[in-house]
């Protein structure tokens, strides 16, 4: 059991380097066309609406309400901002800047591994992977199966639980046998090699 501060923050940044960590060192060379469509304002306006007023303004301390009292100026200068990061693919490194929060997910957690780790974004950052997530749901939509839970409208951990009961109930009644297998992917996804995913994006 750690006690004194500075050997608690050392831990703490031992942890969260390793789950973290990316072996990458630049982007890999992608030998295909790469330009996509330009990003209008109409998509940063939605993006912008769909922010939450009252949420924390780390690490920039700008909160989401003066990019929304900017109106049309606020979205014409957002836009250029988000343009020139597509278009260079390059980001500022302000807005690569996150600050991360460690709440625990059991009272009285001593252990890094029993703490949930929220990341604090700029709200520029945040309007970024919106338009881009919009953009990429547009077109993944349709590759998408029905019967996906999680990453559909209306498909969310309630409707799969609801499912699995009343799955249950049915080979009850039917005297079936029924086997379930969870898989906690957890470790997977902590740990994503974006060199692989790059690859993944050009085929």
């Amino acid at each position: 059991m750690l006690m004194e501060k500075k050997e608690i923050l050392s831990r703490w940044s031992e942890y969260v380097e390793d789950r973290f960590k990316d072996d990458v060192c630049k982007n890999p060379k992608i030998e295909k066309n790469i330009d996509g469509p330009f990003i209008v304002k109409e998509e940063v306006e939605a993006a912008i609406k769909k922010m939450k007023n009252g949420e924390a303004t780390e690490p920039d301390n700008i909160p989401v309400e003066i990019i929304k009292a900017l109106d049309n100026l606020g979205i014409d200068l957002t836009a250029k901002l988000l343009n020139a990061i597509y278009d260079s693919g390059a980001i500022p490194e302000d807005l690569c800047k996150s600050v991360l929060i460690l709440l625990p997910k059991t009272p009285g957690a001593t252990e890094c591994e029993l703490h949930r780790t929220i990341s604090l974004m700029t709200h520029f950052t945040k309007i970024l992977l919106v338009v881009l997530m919009h953009g990429m749901r547009k077109s993944l939509g349709p590759e998408k199966s029905p019967k996906q839970f999680g990453c559909m409208p209306d498909k969310g951990a309630r409707n799969a639980i609801f499912t699995l009961s009343m799955l249950m109930e049915i080979c009850l009644e039917m005297y079936k046998d029924l086997h379930l297998c969870f898989i906690d992917f957890s470790k997977a996804f902590d740990k994503v090699s974006h060199v692989e995913l790059f690859h993944m994006l050009e085929k």
